[in-house]
């Protein structure tokens, strides 16, 4: 038994709460996701220059200049650091509310300011031409306005990275395959370590039904962003098709516990899983809750509720299940099934 279909792919299942209040696929817009910096990774030297290469052509020197609230450049303790692409590219110390960074190569930027005081604040840059190129990051007063959440370890996703991965999902809501399959190449190409373009890297491959590849991604998704439960249904969906179903069962609980309302399509992969591993009065309970979430999109979870009130011996109970499905969806495919 399968826990999801090619068709079920592009329904709230594999999709994040603010994207799912849309029609989207995911979230990316999504993607509501607090934007954040520090990786468990150290400082990406392949992509950091030095004034050298600079000078010789080869890269670009970031001057930052760091402004209080009044405009004049601050003189307390501050570190900038800067990321490429969602990924460190480099960090450094101000002096005089002054920081140079040098790296190889023109691209998309975020620059962000940590300064004592102050609340943490960060600008998007391209910067599209090698030589000198000048930043100014203008902190706001602490007094005027709360404090930003503090930055928790997810990258953050550059603006053009973040279109491919938006398009990609619109693609898939739409059962678009083609057209998703080709942001989420170009996704990959701008942020290919970033969670959200892993998710919708998975995604795709689900709709292919590659459950192996779809699994690989997603774990690297997961393991990155570890609140992402979008992503950690898909995961359990890719597992389950496999047939891994003790290996499905914990991405897929964390998705329930990550998410206060889980989707139909995330409790009913759960309650096939469950009902897989012969827990069946959990596989009842889930099942029932997804039928009755599910809002009549999917009548054919009545079967699973079916089969587990049998298996913890509500014998008619399952055969009214039955009698209420062949009653109103006598038409459908799994007719066949629910009369035998």
């Amino acid at each position: 038994m399968h826990c999801s279909r090619a068709d079920g792919l592009g329904r709230r299942l594999l999709l994040p709460p603010a994207a799912a209040s849309r029609g989207l696929v995911s979230r990316s817009g999504l993607l509501g996701f607090p934007l954040a910096v520090a990786l468990a990774v150290s400082v990406c030297a392949q992509d950091t220059g030095t004034l050298q290469t600079e000078l010789y052509g080869k890269g670009v020197a970031i001057n930052v200049v760091v402004h209080s609230s009044s405009g004049e450049p601050v003189s307390s303790a501050t570190m900038v650091k800067l990321l490429r692409d969602g990924f460190p590219a480099g960090q450094a110390a101000t002096t005089q509310g002054r920081a140079e960074l040098v790296v190889n190569g023109v691209g998309n930027f975020t620059v962000v300011v940590e300064a004592a005081g102050y609340p943490t604040a960060q600008k998007e840059v391209t910067i599209d031409a090698t030589g000198r190129a000048q930043v100014d990051v203008y902190l706001r007063s602490p007094s005027s306005s709360a404090s930003s959440p503090a930055l928790s370890g997810r990258p953050v996703l550059a603006p053009k990275a973040k279109k491919a991965v938006d398009q990609g999902l619109e693609a898939l809501a739409a059962n678009n395959l083609g057209k998703a399959q080709k942001h989420a190449i170009e996704a990959m190409r701008l942020a290919p370590g970033h969670p959200d373009v892993l998710y919708l890297q998975g995604v795709v491959y689900l709709k292919e039904r590659d459950w192996t590849k779809a699994q690989e991604v997603l774990e690297k998704a997961t393991q990155v962003d570890s609140s992402n439960a979008s992503a950690f249904a898909a995961l359990g969906m890719a597992l389950c098709d496999q047939g891994k179903y003790d290996s499905a069962a914990p991405p897929l609980e964390k998705a329930v516990k990550l998410t206060p309302n889980p989707s139909w399509d995330t409790r009913w992969a759960l309650a096939k899983t469950y009902y897989q591993q012969a827990h069946y009065d959990q596989a009842l309970q889930m099942s029932e809750m997804a039928l009755s979430s599910s809002n009549g999109k999917a009548p054919e979870i009545g079967l699973l509720v079916a089969q587990s009130l049998t298996a913890v011996g509500r014998y008619e109970e399952a055969a009214q299940t039955l009698r209420e499905f062949l009653r109103d969806h006598g038409d459908r495919r799994e007719a066949a099934t629910a009369r035998r």
